[in-house]
């Protein structure tokens, strides 16, 4: 997804967000997935963490894998700009967030 607000605005990563009070990571998983892709899906195993530090935030990022449980196109939701499945080969010729070229190369 294309990111529509900072950290990132313009950039494309892969969706996310923050977990709500009382909500369970899996939970936001799906949630954060439905609203900024319009799909829906199961989440799986944790993928991998990363960390993002600037002088006025600190982000710990969990990424998880997800089954998407449609064929439905993605369309792009509240904090996205646009949206589209990219072959992950190709990844690295987009305009991509820091380090998940890097993230992706590793986890595959």
């Amino acid at each position: 997804m294309q990111r529509a607000n900072d950290p990132g605005a313009g950039q494309w990563s892969v969706p996310g967000g923050r977990v709500q009070p009382g909500e369970l990571l899996a939970e936001a998983v799906v949630r954060e997935l439905a609203e900024e892709t319009g799909l829906e899906g199961v989440c799986g195993e944790l993928i991998g963490l990363v960390e993002r530090v600037s002088p006025t935030y600190h982000y710990v990022i969990l990424d998880f894998a997800v089954t998407v449980l449609s064929d439905d196109e993605p369309r792009p939701g509240t904090d996205a700009l646009d949206v589209q499945w990219v072959p992950l080969e190709e990844v690295a010729e987009w305009n991509l967030v820091d380090g998940l070229a890097e993230f992706l190369h590793e986890h595959g």
